[in-house]
């Protein structure tokens, strides 16, 4: 019986039961009303991006399952993405942090951190200033702030 999903937009989408319940928040739901005919609102998720969380679960849906205590305690990096996964995350920074919101609420760990380790290649090796420049975020503090900010954490920055 396939499940229907509502965007916050009210569109219904038609999944397996295999692709909701790669998110924790459908699985838990489905796990306590039992299967349904009925759309599962997702108030937080736009159809734009539920489509493309919808692909990535598509893609996934028969990766193993990940088993929570081991999960946690894996070291994380941000190098080893799939090329397909790679690809996926080709998106304009407004849609990247659209799914990074949209993974969150969903519970669906592998696609947040999938989200992440984007944005972590995105920022490596850049300068604060860069990254500010990047991501269009106003610096909070004058020049004078900042000259004193340099000052009290010069050690951080010999080498």
């Amino acid at each position: 019986m396939a499940i229907i999903l509502k965007s916050s937009n009210d569109e219904d989408f038609e999944v397996s039961p295999e692709v909701a319940k790669q998110s924790i928040l459908i699985q838990n739901l489905l796990d306590d009303i039992g299967t349904t005919s009925d759309p599962i609102p997702l108030p937080n998720v736009n159809s734009k991006v539920l489509k493309k969380v919808i692909e990535y679960c598509e893609h996934h849906q028969h990766d193993p399952p990940i088993i929570k205590d081991e999960y946690d305690d894996v070291p994380r990096r941000s190098d080893d993405i799939s090329p397909w996964d790679e690809q996926f995350m080709k998106v304009d920074q407004e849609m990247l942090f659209e799914i990074l919101l949209a993974s969150n609420y969903m519970d669906i760990k592998p696609l947040l951190d999938l989200g992440c380790k984007t944005v972590a290649n995105m920022i490596r090796g850049k300068t604060a200033e860069e990254i500010r420049t990047m991501f269009n975020i106003k610096a909070d503090f004058n020049e004078e702030e900042l000259a004193q900010i340099k000052r009290e954490n010069e050690w951080a920055n010999s080498h």
